[in-house]
Formats: C-alpha cells, sequence, structure tokens
C-alpha cells in the first residue's frame, strides 16, 4: 500500500514539474518572438548633450512607448553620454556589447559608429546621421547590409545657402566651421563648396578638433566673412553660444542647419523637427524588437525641411525679413 501511494506521489511530482517547465518554455518562447512579455534591456546612447540631440533621446522613448514599449514596465534603459569625448563612446558601445543589451541606439555619428563597430550580434539602430553611408553604418539606405539602420537628418547645403544669400543678396564670402574628424561634417562643407562655386561665392572653412576650439574659430571668421554658418556638426552646435558671441562681438550674422540652433540665436534655417525624427527612431526600434529583420528596414530620412527665423537675431544683425520669407515660414521665433 505504502509503496503504491509513493508511486503515485512521485508520478504527480513530475507531470508537475513537466508542467511548469512547459508553462515557463511557452513564455520564453513568445518574449523571444514578439519582443514583449519579458524586459527588453535598451542602451541608449548619445555623443553630446544639446536640444536637438535631447530632443531625439525624448522622441525615442516616446515612439518605444507608443509602440508598447515603456520603461519601468517592459523597457530597462540604459542611457548614457559621450559628453562629445570619442573615446567615451567606444567604452560606452565596449560596456553594451558586454551586458548583452537587446537593442542599441545611438545619436549622432561617433557614438553609431562606436556601436556598429563593438556590437555585431544585437541591432544597432541609429538617429541623427547626415551621410549613413560616407560614415560606413550602411553600404546601401535601401538594403541595410549588416545589423545597422536606423534614420538620418540630412538636409540641402544648397538650399541653406540660397537662404543666406536671400538675407543678404550681396554675400561674397561665407563662413563654415566644421569638426574635422566628423566625416558628416565634411560631406556638408564639400556640399557647401560645390553649391558656392556655382554662385559666386567664396567659402572659408574653420576646421577644429575639440570643442575648445570652437570659439578660437569663430572670432578667426568674424573678421573674414560677411556671415557664419553651422552645419549639423554636433560639436560646433553644442558651443553655439561661442560663435554667436564672436559674431555679436563683429556683426556678423550666424545661420544654421538645424531648427534649435535658431532658437538659440541664429537668424534661420531650413531645418527637420529633431522630437520627430526621434519618435521615428523610435518605432522603428519597436518594429525590430517585434521581429522586423534590419535587412527590410530601410533608413529612413525626413523628406520635409521646414523654414524657421530668428526675428530677434535677424534685428539684431540688421537684416530684413521679407513678406514672402514671413508667408513660407513654419515658425518665427520671437
Amino acid at each position: 500500500m505504502r509503496r503504491a501511494v509513493s508511486m503515485v506521489l512521485t508520478a504527480l511530482l513530475a507531470f508537475s514539474l513537466a508542467a511548469c517547465g512547459n508553462e515557463t518554455g511557452g513564455k520564453t518562447e513568445t518574449a523571444a518572438t514578439t519582443g514583449q512579455g519579458q524586459t527588453v534591456k535598451l542602451g541608449l546612447t548619445q555623443f553630446v548633450e544639446h536640444p536637438a540631440l535631447d530632443a531625439i533621446h525624448k522622441g525615442i522613448l516616446d515612439g518605444l512607448k507608443d509602440a508598447g514599449y515603456e520603461e519601468g514596465k517592459n523597457l530597462e534603459v540604459d542611457s548614457q553620454n559621450a559628453h562629445g569625448d570619442m573615446n567615451n563612446t567606444v567604452s560606452i558601445a565596449q560596456k553594451y556589447a558586454g551586458d548583452k543589451k537587446d537593442l542599441v541606439v545611438a545619436i549622432a555619428t561617433p557614438s553609431a559608429q562606436a556601436a556598429a563597430k563593438a556590437i555585431a550580434d544585437k541591432p544597432v539602430i541609429f538617429s541623427s546621421v547626415t551621410d549613413p553611408i560616407s560614415a560606413q553604418l550602411v553600404g546601401s539606405l535601401e538594403k541595410p547590409d549588416k545589423n545597422v539602420t536606423g534614420t538620418s537628418d540630412k538636409v540641402s547645403m544648397e538650399q541653406q545657402l540660397k537662404l543666406v544669400k536671400t538675407f543678404l543678396p550681396g554675400l561674397k564670402k561665407l563662413g563654415v566651421i566644421y569638426t574635422t574628424s566628423e566625416i558628416n561634417s565634411e560631406v556638408q562643407v564639400k556640399e557647401l563648396e560645390d553649391a558656392a562655386q556655382k554662385q559666386g561665392v567664396e567659402i572659408i572653412k574653420a576646421g577644429i578638433s575639440q570643442l575648445s576650439e570652437v570659439q578660437l574659430a569663430a572670432q578667426s571668421l568674424a573678421s573674414k566673412a560677411d556671415a557664419i554658418i553651422i552645419p549639423i556638426d554636433n560639436t560646433v552646435v553644442s558651443s553655439f553660444e561661442a560663435v554667436l558671441g564672436a559674431a555679436e562681438e563683429n556683426k556678423i550674422p550666424v545661420f544654421a542647419s538645424d531648427t534649435d540652433t535658431v532658437k538659440r540665436g541664429a537668424v534661420a534655417t531650413y531645418g527637420i523637427d529633431y522630437y520627430q525624427i526621434g519618435k521615428q527612431t523610435g518605432d522603428m526600434a519597436a518594429r525590430i524588437l517585434k521581429g522586423q529583420s534590419v535587412a527590410d528596414t530601410p533608413v529612413e530620412i525626413s523628406k520635409q525641411a521646414d523654414l524657421y527665423i530668428n526675428e530677434t537675431a535677424a534685428a539684431k544683425f540688421g537684416l530684413t525679413i521679407t513678406e514672402a520669407l514671413k508667408q513660407q515660414a513654419k515658425e518665427i521665433i520671437k
């Protein structure tokens, strides 16, 4: 009798353990397939702090939340800022690789390049990379060939030059400050030079290698150029106030390539909404977490650049905003 009871209990225990094992296995399989039902570990790396990149950061998290991935619920976010230091981008990327993050989102080119180099077995999604091909992040915008894809903030430098000439019809010399080690900046400056050659404008370049050189570069250009333009260059943009100070002292207007810098005191730009680029990136990350392959996720480029004008800055530099520009502007900042 005791032997029979013992055999029954043993059988029940084995059945119970098997059932528990099957239930756990089912949950794991579903989580792995859909990216839901478990906490996703996200690495979010940003090259430097300034309003445009901060807006992208917020947009990414909001885009993920809209798609069902919310921090504190099913999303664990490890946010790191490299503070404009290339060595920091490498350390952050290597940390994410060691931590086995489910997905890494990199804001700005240096952070994206570091993440793509360090991580080969997980998706890497970039945001605010002006020229992903020149940055060697993808071989094709339409069909990424590795584990890397993302969104681009490319704008037309020819269009920016035409805008400067609208304010300054007699423009002869245009200064540009850019980081020589950032490939996207070099691409933009080359495009600007090509456009300027067609329009009879001389481009005076001031290349920098680090943040501390921005003010000196601005002071140098202010004594040589009729105006200064800043490309989408994270190092220069993060130190925009140094450029503006030198420009105001010499009464030389400053133009930008991103909308947030116009809000900080540049005269105008044809720019994109960086928060929306962030949301676009977050949505892309969510689709990949839910099973979409990186190879089937083309790089997305914002197709619309809107006109933003800082009325106070224009007045400060003695520039007139024509009625045509006022009608065209998406926003006039006062």
